[in-house]
């Protein structure tokens, strides 16, 4: 016996026409550059999911393809983005998707005192 409402989309075919609508729709010309500001929610809204509901969908052998490529062009615009004004998003970016790492180095000088015995260093 089967739970739930049937599937909102039967092809992954389907689903694509409303996927590519959505990019369409959230790409604007800015100063004469091409500016796309995509989002999971906004594509889970465009396809009338929530996003819970898109991630199942994602897990289908037929639709998985189609999921996977759609989340990577958001992710494609967002890392575009990073790379405002600031360097913040450039740096998030590079550790989080090339290992680079904060190096911190300490140096310590003083003295410490254990039980009446002094130690330079």
């Amino acid at each position: 016996m089967t739970i739930g409402r049937p599937p909102k989309y039967k092809t992954a075919e389907e689903m694509q026409v409303v996927i590519d609508d959505y990019f369409h729709s959230v790409t604007i010309i800015d100063n004469g550059e091409t500016v796309s500001r995509p989002t999971m929610a906004g594509l889970a809204l465009a396809l009338d999911l929530d996003r819970r509901t898109l991630l199942t969908y994602s897990k289908k052998d037929d639709f998985h393809p189609t999921v996977k490529r759609a989340k990577q062009r958001v992710e494609e615009e967002l890392e575009k983005a990073l790379y405002g004004t600031g360097v913040a998003g450039v740096i998030f970016n590079l550790k989080n998707n090339f290992e680079w790492k904060d190096k911190q180095e300490v140096e310590q000088s003083g003295q410490i005192k254990v039980i009446g015995i002094t130690t330079e260093f």
